[in-house]
């Protein structure tokens, strides 16, 4: 046979074994159902609770955001002096922004806090205050050491910052990380079993049709690929409708949840913004998981019901 013919007949059975695995999923309706519920329930769990963790990091960011450092500058600092401190901590690693305070505004600030007990300060002026800079920092896990490095600079007065708050931040920061990865391994890691077990039972429906397969000396792979197929097609169906399922919910709970994050000075992510990340991981999660879960159950059943084929 030559090239172009083996080739046409490879194109042939392929295009031939794709339709046989859009057909399964009409015939076997009911299993097909099945897997589509269970892929389902799981990247909606997974959905939720990468949700659930870019809402929380949001809050603990806006925490962390007014989680300031003081930094007051001495005040027989010379002009270039306090100019050389500005520009030192603009350089510091893991200094998000730095802005500078006048002691002018810092006392009407204080006089607007103070409200109709500003009276008592009549006649005081401004010059008692020193000048600052209000330092945000980028990342908690660092924030003693930003702090030190801070402290070591010329001109530096004081340094006013909440170092207790800023390791709690951090430790919640880090416990949310690995207990949302932990969730989404699990689920995925249940997905995959029950999906696979799905599959599973599904060869026995067909054990029949694959044993006259390979009595007529299919390879493995040519049995494996309608499955394969299908696999694939729930895995899309699933991601698809789980995304669907999960943008309705999520719009539902800004709703409800809207009063709760106000208090908080913070609103829920919008959707979009973590919309494209969760298209791409039930899509991957959903083909990858219905591919794997119907080459595994069919590799073990033709292990346990057929021989392996010499040409596979």
């Amino acid at each position: 046979m030559s090239k172009k013919n083996k080739f046409s007949k490879g194109r042939f059975n392929l295009r031939y074994l794709t339709r046989e695995g859009f057909r399964n999923i009409r015939v076997h309706k009911l299993m097909t159902v099945a897997s589509i519920t269970v892929m389902l329930s799981c990247l909606l769990l997974i959905g939720g609770a990468y949700l659930i963790y870019v809402n929380i990091q949001s809050v603990i960011d806006r925490v962390g955001e007014q989680n300031v450092i003081m930094v007051f500058v001495d005040d027989n600092a010379t002009q270039d002096e306090e100019s050389a401190l500005e520009k030192n901590i603009k350089n510091t690693p893991n200094v998000k922004e730095c802005t500078f305070v006048s002691r002018d505004e810092s006392y009407s600030t204080i006089l607007y806090n103070m409200g109709d007990s500003a009276s008592t300060l009549k006649g005081i002026d401004s010059s008692f205050l020193p000048d600052a800079y209000k330092v945000t920092i980028s990342e908690m896990e660092d924030f003693d050491s930003t702090v030190l490095k801070i402290r070591s600079y010329k001109s530096v007065l004081s340094v006013r910052e909440n170092g207790e708050l800023a390791a709690k931040l951090a430790s919640i920061q880090n416990a949310v990380g690995i207990i949302s990865i932990a969730i989404v391994v699990i689920l995925l890691i249940v997905s995959l079993f029950i999906i696979a077990n799905t599959v599973r039972i599904t060869m026995f429906s067909r054990s029949l049709e694959i044993s006259i397969m390979k009595a007529v000396g299919a390879t493995n792979w040519f049995i494996r690929w309608p499955f394969l197929v299908e696999g694939i097609i729930i895995g899309i169906i699933s991601a698809a409708a789980a995304y669907g399922l999960i943008f309705a919910l999520y719009s539902a709970a800004e709703k409800v949840f809207y009063e709760m994050f106000s208090i908080l000075g913070n609103t829920m992510v919008p959707f979009s913004e973590g919309g494209i990340i969760l298209v791409i991981t039930f899509l991957a999660t959903g083909i990858i998981t219905g591919a794997l879960g119907s080459l595994i159950s069919l590799g073990k059943y033709l292990k346990e019901h057929g021989k392996v084929v010499a040409n596979d």
